[in-house]
């Protein structure tokens, strides 16, 4: 009897445990003003972001996020960027949720999100600061320590980038939507981007490559202008 105790108890206690809000999310609401809006969140290898945007024009509203973890159905995040409130940055916050296999609630506000995928697949999956250029052939790196980041986070299908400093709680810009990895293709289907909305509904297609733990990035950036860009793993 003890042992079958034993067997149903640690099963039940894996099975509550299975659930797991890694990869991207997903809401639509109505504004106060009658606007449809749209939530994204992206959590990815210790990272998230949560991302807010008009549902139809893809206009860019607000985000947030840092580094996260999750235990006994609360995230527990460490606030580095926010877009609105930049008095909320280097704070810490937590909040209750209820993960099923296709939505994860915040408890505070019964706020519901639909999952949009769990992390899989992609060789790009996580998080990746940018650490170097390539110009003339010559690597130009950037030392990613600094309180000045260009952060990517993906998902298995969403990705967004935010660019912002810690130490200053400056938010320079930020954008995002769908990808793909095809044949050493990656493609960007954009659905918001803060700086220019007319680029809303484009796609841009790039050379990508991993070279140890590094991605190699090429092609022509939103502007029409050649980049090779390296990106390293956020550890």
């Amino acid at each position: 009897m003890k042992t079958i105790f034993f067997a149903f108890t640690l099963l039940f206690s894996m099975s509550s445990n299975a659930q797991n809000i890694k990869g991207a999310w997903e809401r639509y609401y109505t504004s106060d003003t009658g606007e449809p809006l749209k939530n994204v969140v992206i959590f990815s290898d210790g990272y998230q972001v949560l991302s807010t945007y008009h549902a139809k024009t893809g206009a860019f509203i607000n985000c947030n996020g840092g580094t996260y973890s999750f235990k006994d159905n609360t995230v527990s995040e460490h606030v580095e960027f926010d877009s609105n409130r930049p008095e909320r940055i280097n704070t810490d916050v937590s909040f209750q949720v209820k993960v099923t296999d296709s939505t994860f609630t915040k408890v505070e506000g019964n706020l519901q999100f639909t999952k949009i995928d769990d992390g899989t697949p992609g060789a790009l999956q996580g998080a990746w600061l940018m650490s170097g250029r390539v110009k003339d052939g010559a690597i130009q790196q950037r030392d990613t320590s600094r309180p000045r980041k260009t952060m990517k986070l993906l998902s298995g299908t969403r990705f967004q980038w935010i660019a912002y400093n810690t130490e200053t709680k400056q938010f320079m810009g930020t954008g995002g939507g769908t990808y793909t990895t095809v044949g050493g293709v990656y493609t960007e289907n954009i659905d918001f981007f803060s700086k220019d909305s007319t680029r809303v509904g484009a796609s841009l297609q790039f050379n990508f490559e991993l070279k140890n733990d590094n991605w190699h990035h090429t092609g022509n950036s939103s502007k029409g202008k050649p980049i090779h860009e390296i990106w390293s793993r956020r550890q």
